[in-house]
């Protein structure tokens, strides 16, 4: 049987870019890019790509996916995962209308990490082999500006201590797990967020919204991955 790629993932794994909508100066218009980085690795890999992607999947989402197609998974198949941006993210909307309450992401850390461990185990147990995607950095100017149209973003602001720059640190912390749980794992990851860091204006590669990569951004994966995927002899 012909081997081949599956791939699990959020908004980014999907393709998705956002811009400010023309309409509204509080709304987002999302779009798939026609040239995304799995959109281009699909012309060079030796492999079939199943691109299972979810817009807005967090990592229980994601496992929820998984295990509906697990049946699709056949020994040495790649199986892509791309979790954590949606994970790290918070309730915006209920900090500035309550800033001193009780807080949380999506997913906390500790979640993230046992649930993430749960797939890479599944995956396994079907001869699968996990790789992993490490996260883009997000531009945290961006990232702020876009969370706090229309809301109370002094509150926000109150929240994050002062500092814009928390929302990338907090994002950080998601992506050094990505790297630990492949290094406990003894996994495959692969490297995009240097990608990026490689640029001292990474944020002309994201999105409007500071967290969704651009075409260009998706061209600077698309580098990452096809490197790190010849070398494993798929392309």
């Amino acid at each position: 049987m012909e081997k081949k790629i599956l791939a699990f993932g959020d908004s980014i794994m999907k393709g998705v870019v956002a811009e400010y909508s023309p309409s509204s100066k509080y709304a987002m218009k999302y779009d798939i890019c026609p040239d995304n980085f799995v959109e281009s690795c699909s012309k060079i890999f030796k492999r079939k790509i199943f691109n299972f992607a979810r817009f807005g999947s967090n990592i229980a989402a994601g496992k929820k996916y998984l295990e509906r197609n697990l049946d699709k998974i056949c020994p040495g198949d790649y199986v892509v995962l791309e979790f954590g941006g949606n994970d790290s993210n918070m309730d915006w909307k209920a900090i500035a209308e309550n800033v001193s309450g009780d807080h949380q992401p999506q997913t906390t850390l500790r979640d993230f990490r046992d649930i993430y461990n749960s797939i890479i185990e599944e995956v396994v147990s079907r001869g699968g082999i996990p790789v992993l995607m490490s996260l883009p950095p997000i531009d945290a100017e961006k990232f702020f500006n876009f969370v706090t149209m229309g809301i109370n973003g002094d509150n926000i602001m109150t929240y994050l201590g002062g500092r814009v720059q928390y929302m990338a640190d907090w994002h950080e912390k998601y992506n050094l797990e990505v790297f630990k749980i492949a290094a406990d794992k003894k996994v495959h990851v692969i490297d995009i967020t240097t990608a990026f860091l490689d640029h001292s204006n990474y944020g002309k590669y994201l999105c409007d919204d500071g967290m969704h990569p651009n075409e260009a951004g998706h061209q600077l994966i698309f580098g990452a991955v096809r490197d790190y995927c010849c070398a494993l002899g798929v392309c």
